[in-house]
């Protein structure tokens, strides 16, 4: 079985690489599939997680201008679909040019497609007007139709898939890659946020949450794992609200669950999400979550009052409150913590790989 994936990058922390490594090598090294990626990392090296040497890593270079950009992206993509000759091809692109690849390539190979955030993500805020509105409703109602005409549509949770307005969809969820035998004491006076630096993730929500918390509990700490902004904006931010002693800002590792085990609560802030993989990992070593029931990610995941607390989208003063309570009650969170542990275990990677197995074969 031939397996070609295509997706922006694989070069970064994200979760799309994440998973995407997580599965490949599974493919490989399990089931003997010959699997192939096409990615723009600009042929930056290394690569932040490990793939198999046997996965065909194929990188190409596009040029900026928006019509020469579509044109090397159709003349490139399509030599190396004739080269590589696969059963399947996956896209994992929530850009543009991702939800319009059936318009773009023309093949009878079987094109799936395997989302990986909301229908309604954006990463940048943007003015709500009359019509900044209709350019936006625009881009949901495009993504939708180019998504439609996939031979085959993969929402990671049922909450996703109700997203989409798509028949022939198959609901396959993230996978952990191994379940640790290792769980956090939560006897540290350490929240934890993983994610980038951007608009979508909320770090600026972070922040003015965190203000609240600290003036009741100047004696706990926030270490936020990401990759920073240019402009510095959260950094900035954390300076105005005084926050330096109590925030500590690190680069990505690869030792996060290190990480995890130091500290006592996760806390995600996203305004959009897919299947946070931040929160199965999290979940794995048995931290409680409080997090935002943004579109859609997080509710896919946790039972309200359960692992943690899903609050009201954007509602800085009921996280607040929830994430206090988890600070102060600590027979609380190590309960939460315990049922987060056994959430988790259904996402284990065997399962959701024997689905992925089932899905492939059934297309020969």
């Amino acid at each position: 079985m031939k397996i070609l994936y295509i997706t922006p990058k694989i070069n970064n922390e994200g979760g799309v690489a994440r998973v995407l490594s997580v599965k490949t090598n599974y493919l490989v090294e399990k089931l003997g599939y010959d699997v192939s990626i096409i990615t723009q990392n600009s042929a930056n090296l290394p690569l932040f997680f490990k793939f198999n040497d046997k996965v065909n890593l194929f990188d190409i270079k596009l040029r900026k201008n928006r019509v020469l950009f579509l044109l090397d992206y159709k003349k490139q993509v399509s030599r190396i679909i004739k080269e590589v000759n696969p059963n399947a091809i996956v896209i994992s692109d929530n850009g543009l040019k991702g939800f319009l690849f059936p318009f773009i390539i023309a093949t009878k190979i079987p094109i799936i497609f395997e989302v990986h955030g909301s229908r309604y993500n954006e990463e940048f805020n943007f003015n709500k007007n009359i019509v900044s509105n209709f350019f936006h409703n625009l881009k949901y109602k495009i993504r939708n139709y180019g998504a439609s005409k996939f031979d085959y549509f993969i929402a990671l949770s049922k909450q996703s898939a109700a997203e989409w307005s798509i028949k022939n969809t198959t609901i396959i969820p993230n996978p952990i890659e191994k379940f640790s035998n290792s769980v956090a004491t939560l006897d540290s006076s350490t929240v934890l946020f993983v994610g980038r630096h951007s608009y979508e993730k909320g770090l600026d929500r972070v922040l003015k949450i965190w203000k609240i918390i600290v003036e009741k509990h100047p004696n706990w700490r926030l270490e936020i794992y990401g990759k920073g902004d240019d402009e510095k904006k959260y950094f900035n931010l954390c300076k105005e609200l005084k926050l330096e002693n109590n925030t500590f800002f690190y680069e990505p590792t690869t030792t996060i669950y290190e990480k995890y085990l130091a500290a006592s609560i996760c806390i995600m802030t996203s305004r959009h999400e897919g299947f946070p993989m931040v929160l199965l990992e999290a979940m794995n070593y048995g931290l409680p979550i409080v997090a935002f029931d943004c579109p859609i990610g997080p509710r896919s995941i946790i039972t309200n009052n359960q692992e943690g607390f899903l609050i009201e989208d954007n509602d800085l003063d009921a996280f607040a409150v929830k994430l206090q309570l988890l600070i102060e009650d600590s027979s609380l969170r190590k309960k939460m913590g315990k049922n987060a542990k056994e959430s988790v275990l259904k996402y284990n990677l065997d399962s959701v790989m024997s689905q992925w197995k089932l899905f492939f074969e059934e297309l020969e």
